[in-house]
């Protein structure tokens, strides 16, 4: 972000009666282990225990897979789905919780056979009926419709389902996506998605991946979306609206799929070349790109103050500039592919994205990142107001994750560590980062462990100072 899913055989009846008589003689422990289990099972955490968002997520369970069913309608706003979320209970579970805002839930079934639930805040508690073992693989359905919300966050910007002048698009960070369908909604739990979207005809349903197959039926298309690699829910997008599309390739030929709104088309004319440009620039700077697809949906959303790097297809309330292309594509490899274990980690996703633009000026006959650097630290480049607020390893609390110092004193930290190991040593560093956690998830520990490794040298002190001192520090 940056603001702007037989019959038995003799033999074996024999066998079987037999086991009967033995079981009658001597005792055996089926039943009492089976009981035993079953007094075993609890009810799932209705939280993953995220420092700054408790609430935010589920325990008990692992999502490997969601399979989203929709039908929408733009002209009421209303949205129908069924949710097919495969998981493996990582404990016995009498009853799990997933994040759901608002929406009427109106049918909930594990492995095929109904199930109650109950509502409580954003969470729906679903009771199976019987308890799942610990490594089970499970299949819950949720059916589910209604008017999604918009979330209106404390700093003022909205997410979740936010309608369009001709449309409508979900945005989950950092908890938006609980808005149009029920999952595990933290960034720790990352899976494969199948998104199914029908919308009238004259619409375009766009979302992450690549599009399996568009249908028309009548007045109505259904478009197939496919998401293989991991994705944290907070990345997953789903924009409907009326969008120029231009289905190529980049200069890499990897797959690049662009929507743009007809209202930005002339703005956009670039972006199709700009999105190639970047993604090798990238691809070269810091490893081979995370993904099979790439692309940019750009709406015209006044509303939304902010660009998000949605998986595979970045999204823009308007026509991007350069540099926020640069921005929202190098997430793909920092926070996409690469994902916080939490979200007190968000500096791992927008220091790197903001030093990655640091990076795109100087390459490109502009500043040194030298001179951003000080330009940051003597408070003259436009995005250096508030930077030093608090610590980007330790935001102070939910409303701050996105704040000034998250991504300023990020990209500066990521500075000075590099002036500290040489730029032979750094560029290793992050590539081995990427290539060590590709598709999963890790934290700022396990960064700084890999930077005192990879170099040789203590860097405790550049890590207390920049990303975990408070105020700002004496002039470098």
């Amino acid at each position: 972000m940056r603001p702007y899913v037989p019959r038995r055989s003799p033999l074996r009846a024999l066998c079987g009666a037999l086991l009967v008589l033995a079981c009658t003689a001597t005792g055996c422990s089926g039943d009492a282990d089976s009981k035993e289990g079953a007094a075993a099972a609890r009810p799932g955490a209705a939280g993953a225990g995220d420092p700054l968002f408790p609430k935010l997520g589920n325990g008990g369970y692992d999502v490997t897979h969601y399979k989203l069913t929709l039908d929408y309608a733009p002209d009421d706003n209303r949205l129908k789905g069924t949710a097919e979320i495969t998981a493996r209970a990582t404990e016995p579970l009498s009853s799990f919780n997933l994040d759901l805002a608002g929406l009427t839930v109106r049918k909930a079934t594990v492995d095929g056979m109904t199930a109650t639930f109950t509502r409580g805040g954003t969470e729906l508690t679903v009771t199976p009926k019987s308890s799942l073992s610990k490594g089970r693989i499970f299949k819950a359905s949720i059916r589910y419709d209604g008017t999604p919300k918009t979330i209106h966050d404390p700093d003022g910007s909205i997410e979740g389902w936010i309608e369009t002048d001709d449309g409508a698009v979900g945005l989950g960070q950092p908890t938006g996506s609980m808005a149009w369908f029920p999952g595990n909604h933290h960034p720790s739990d990352k899976a494969a998605y199948d998104v199914d979207v029908t919308v009238p005809t004259d619409y375009t349903a766009v979302s992450n991946g690549e599009l399996e197959s568009r249908e028309a039926t009548g007045e109505r298309t259904t478009y197939r979306w496919h998401t293989g690699e991991p994705m944290a829910s907070y990345l997953a997008t789903l924009a409907v609206g009326q969008f120029e599309v231009t289905d190529t390739v980049t200069d890499g030929d990897l797959p690049q799929y662009n929507a743009v709104d007809y209202d930005e088309v002339d703005a956009s004319r670039k972006v199709s070349e700009q999105v190639s440009e970047i993604i090798d620039w990238q691809s070269r700077r810091f490893g081979p790109y995370p993904f099979s697809s790439t692309g940019a949906i750009v709406d015209r959303n006044p509303d939304v103050g902010y660009a998000l790097e949605t998986q595979t297809k970045p999204y823009f309330g308007a026509a991007p500039d350069e540099l926020l292309l640069v921005h929202e594509l190098a997430h793909q490899w920092f926070g996409n592919s690469v994902t916080p274990r939490s979200w007190q980690d968000m500096w791992l996703n927008e220091g790197f994205a903001t030093y990655a633009e640091w990076l795109w000026e100087a390459d490109h006959d502009g500043r040194s990142a030298d001179e951003i650097f000080q330009d940051f630290w003597d408070g003259t480049d436009d995005q250096s107001e508030g930077i030093w607020a608090f610590p980007p390893g330790s935001p102070p609390s939910a409303e701050a994750v996105s704040d000034s110092p998250v991504y300023g004193r990020g990209a500066m930290t990521l500075h000075k560590v590099r002036e500290a190991v040489g730029d032979d040593t750094f560029f290793s560093i992050v590539r081995t980062w990427l290539k060590r956690h590709r598709h999963g998830n890790a934290d700022t520990r396990a960064f700084i462990a890999l930077c005192e490794k990879e170099s040789g040298k203590d860097l405790s002190e550049i890590f207390d100072v920049w990303l975990y001192g408070k105020g700002k520090p004496d002039r470098p």
